[in-house]
């Protein structure tokens, strides 16, 4: 590599001002961002998105799923990209960091590799991969999951938010299904720059968390029959109360999941009542489960166990409890040489790091199964994500995007 390619550093400020001008899209009074996928103002968010690849000399395309590819030519266009990049869709109470670090770094990476004049062997393609988040539509991270075969396209596109409408309307309400089938742009690995979502970098003092591993997910929907009934007049032996019983399923997980720990983690993080009155007995819940852990044994050991209590407690309490599994992700674990290529970019940089697992679940994760995959941490403020109150700062966010520009500067080869 070249002494100008090895000494190379991205435009810190030019990046900070994209986080915080794309944040105006889904701006929150409480300083967060509320994008949700396929809204209004993600197609904002991707309109800004598409101009700045444009404006970067990508050729930038979108598939039947709405996720944006902008690729970067390389010397040697017979390899395949180099993929980078994350999402731009964020939580109903979300922040500025989750997801948009990612793209907007892979962005970044390319700005800066333009004005260097460097070209690298291998091409660069930058994804926004559409609903990663899974907070409009189930399950997350469902383009990914397209793209690398778990489901069709038709059946993503046939999914449903709460209102009744479906991807395939959302998309076309905002003008981003795209002319290119799912898969079109095939990519030779995937790196991925994400806040940690998670308190051990900042605890630590570690400034890049080298990604090896990822948690494994099961999602659940459950619902509880029980017996409306009068809230005064029915005694209490005599109830089949369906609030009652999911309050013992609450505590029934996070006992089983400290049972499994510390590599186990459990939420339940939906319920809704069906009828809901002040003065009658809950007689029907419907509620989601979300269990975690980077062991398929544990996870199995999870399913189990979380059934056979659910079985005891709808046996006690005289009510019917269903639970579905409707998703589940096996481990990650990323790719030996990737790995080695972030520690060492981090390492070469001066910046202090870490070999650290995911408990969030990434669209890196799901490429890891048909192609190297690699993540890149960098702290947030308390560990916190998924709430207005997320934050990182310049030079956590300028030395994540300086790895991943490295790591993919060895991975992709600077032409010579």
């Amino acid at each position: 590599m070249s002494r100008a390619a090895t000494n190379l550093q991205i435009d810190s400020a030019r990046l900070w001002g994209s986080i915080h001008e794309t944040a105006q899209f889904g701006a929150t009074a409480k300083g967060g961002v509320r994008r949700l996928t396929l809204s209004n103002e993600d197609k904002q968010v991707r309109d800004w998105f598409r101009r700045a690849c444009e404006d970067a000399g990508l050729e930038v395309h979108t598939d039947a799923l709405g996720s944006q590819f902008g690729l970067r030519k390389g010397r040697d266009m017979s390899k395949p990209p180099v993929g980078i990049g994350s999402h731009l869709d964020t939580q109903p109470t979300g922040g500025k960091y989750d997801g948009i670090l990612g793209t907007l770094g892979a962005l970044e990476v390319i700005r800066t590799l333009n004005d260097a004049g460097i070209e690298t062997e291998a091409p660069i393609c930058v994804v926004n991969w559409t609903n990663e988040e899974g907070s409009r539509f189930a399950p997350a991270m469902m383009a990914s999951a397209a793209y690398v075969g778990d489901f069709t396209t038709d059946d993503i596109l046939s999914r449903k938010d709460a209102e009744g409408t479906t991807v395939g309307q959302a998309l076309d309400s905002i003008g981003y299904r795209g002319d290119k089938p799912v898969g079109f742009q095939k990519l030779g690995c995937f790196v991925e720059l994400h806040i940690e979502q998670g308190p051990i970098l900042e605890a630590e003092g570690k400034t890049i968390g080298v990604v090896d591993s990822g948690q494994g997910v099961l999602w659940y929907d459950g619902k509880i029959s029980g017996f409306e009934s009068h809230a005064g007049s029915t005694p209490m032996p005599l109830r089949r109360d369906a609030l009652a019983t999911l309050s013992e399923i609450v505590l029934a997980m996070e006992s089983i999941a400290k049972k499994h720990g510390p590599n186990a983690v459990g939420t339940i993080g939906e319920a809704v009542i069906a009828n809901p009155s002040r003065n009658v007995i809950p007689g029907e819940i419907a509620f989601t489960m979300d269990c975690r852990s980077a062991d398929g044994a544990i996870m199995d050991a999870l399913d189990r166990d979380l059934r056979a209590a659910i079985a005891e407690i709808a046996a006690r309490r005289r009510v019917e409890v269903k639970i579905d599994l409707v998703w589940r992700k096996p481990p990650t674990h990323f790719d030996p040489k990737l790995i080695s290529a972030v520690e060492n970019a981090a390492k070469t940089l001066g910046y202090s790091s870490r070999r650290i697992t995911s408990g969030a679940g990434h669209d890196a994760c799901n490429l890891n199964t048909i192609m190297p995959a690699a993540m890149v941490f960098v702290p947030c403020k308390d560990g916190i994500s998924h709430n207005e109150l997320e934050d990182a700062t310049q030079p956590d966010c300028t030395a994540g995007t300086n790895v991943l520009m490295h790591t993919v500067l060895a991975i992709a080869g600077v032409a010579s």
